[in-house]
């Protein structure tokens, strides 16, 4: 039986609270003349909803006189406190109630007072549900108190269509409304007027479909510009528009771009705003592994522990698996070499347990790769990422075996794949692997017994 059917009853009695005349301990000042309200609440209730109220009462403490703590909030109009309180009180917000105009409000309400939760609840409810409003009220939504993050998560939402051109745009218009005292057209910019504009809006031009633009949109909308946009950037649109030929490598624009956005921010700014290119949640095409050990993989390889809040996210191409592309190591040579920055995945016969590798480097058919940045895993469960052992390159030289008679392989015997297929049951093709420590930290396995492999996989990591 679950305990969430108590639920509405304890939000029901906290609203009832909220309606109290007589426990009250706080009063709250809303608006500004001549449309102001008092409400009054609690505030042992406040101090554990809102981040932003508790740091208030935590200096304006009720007195020993007993007269009341009284807060004034000038930013938020007394309508939208009203559903905001109610919201701190009972838990339920149903925005489907109201208009998308109020939904905005109520967003940056919520930003004000540090409801963290209600900010990406209430951006989704707008894409999901007035993608269309939003498009066509842009300007007076980035006239309310938008922070950058939030103008990104729209730029970034795939519900939201806006194209390329009119992204661009609205970036630039919201750049200026952030600035006021910038000259509307561009051709009376100074040096510093576009540099004050570029540390503006640099960090939302990654997610500007800028490749959909037709010739004369970038002459006319983009080119007055183009000292805003990172020099790399603005090289890639100049082959596009010269040379109608020219397919550039997106995914590799978008990290370039984004790379160059995030260095310019620290060096012009010392407040950063949190930047983070689009990607979904880690998805990864295996009968192997899960999300959540993809998610881990991706911290190791930049140096993060487990527990730390990733930095980049990966996608893992699948390039090669045993079962479907053949268990020998021709095949996995065919497929995989001059590849770079691979994992390799093998799951152990009869077990739960998975063993890996990450390379670096481009896969060869002879002799060794050199590198100071491959490791090696291994997982006690297919389900979950508890129980695993992690060990990096120690001895550089032998980091990676390029054999042609092994399929993907790390040391001397730190992980070896013989690349001929060992054992055959009821149609199913084993290899033989093993684990003997050598240029690695640490053994993966406690045994240095052969075992057989019941299939591998091969990823390729791009970063976005």
């Amino acid at each position: 039986m679950s305990d969430n059917k108590f639920l509405p009853k304890l939000s029901q009695n906290l609203l009832e609270i909220l309606n109290d005349e007589e426990y009250y301990d706080v009063t709250i000042e809303v608006g500004n003349d001549p449309y102001v309200k008092i409400f009054r609440a609690h505030m042992v209730i406040l101090n554990y909803r809102s981040l932003y109220l508790r740091r208030i009462l935590s200096t304006n403490k009720k007195k020993n006189d007993e007269t009341l703590t009284h807060i004034k909030l000038t930013n938020i109009s007394p309508e939208i406190f009203q559903i905001i309180l109610k919201y701190i009180y009972g838990g339920k917000l149903s925005l489907e109630e109201y208009d998308a105009s109020h939904v905005v409000k109520i967003m940056v309400a919520a930003s004000e007072l540090s409801l963290q939760e209600l900010i990406p609840h209430s951006q989704s409810f707008l894409i999901d549900n007035q993608a269309n409003w939003i498009e066509q009220n842009f300007i007076s939504i980035y006239q309310t108190s938008f922070e950058k993050k939030t103008l990104i998560s729209l730029l970034r939402h795939d519900n939201l269509q806006m194209n390329g051109i009119q992204a661009w745009e609205h970036v630039l218009k919201w750049g200026l409304a952030q600035n006021p005292e910038l000259p509307s057209d561009p051709a009376n910019f100074s040096k510093d007027d576009f540099n004050v504009l570029k540390n503006t809006i640099q960090q939302c031009i990654p997610f500007i479909k800028f490749f959909t633009l037709s010739s004369k949109e970038f002459l006319g909308k983009v080119l007055p510009y183009k000292k805003i946009l990172p020099k790399e950037l603005y090289k890639e649109l100049l082959k596009i528009f010269l040379n109608h030929d020219y397919r550039p490598d997106e995914l590799q624009m978008i990290k370039t771009i984004s790379s160059e956005s995030v260095s310019n921010s620290t060096a012009n700014s010392n407040k950063q705003v949190e930047f983070t290119p689009k990607v979904d949640s880690i998805s990864i095409d295996s009968i192997i592994i899960k999300t959540q050990h993809s998610e881990l993989i991706s911290k190791w390889i930049d140096r993060l522990e487990i527990t730390d809040k990733a930095e980049n996210s990966y996608e893992f191409k699948l390039i090669y698996r045993g079962s479907r592309d053949g268990f020998n190591a021709p095949r996995f040579h065919d497929f995989c070499d001059n590849k770079s920055h691979t994992i390799a995945i093998l799951k152990v016969k009869d077990s739960h347990e998975i063993l890996g590798g990450y390379n670096p480097i481009e896969w060869k058919s002879e002799g060794l790769g050199v590198t100071n940045d491959s490791f090696i895993f291994s997982f006690m469960n297919n389900e979950n990422v508890e129980g695993y052992l992690l060990s990096r390159v120690m001895d550089k030289k032998h980091a990676i075996n390029y054999k042609k008679k092994l399929g993907p392989s790390f040391g001397y015997g730190d992980l070896i794949l013989l690349g001929k297929t060992c054992y055959v049951s009821d149609g199913k093709k084993f290899n033989k692997c093993y684990c003997k420590q050598s240029s690695y930290e640490k053994p993966i396995r406690k045994s240095e017994d052969k075992f057989f492999i019941e299939d591998y996989e091969v990823f390729q990591i791009n970063s976005f």
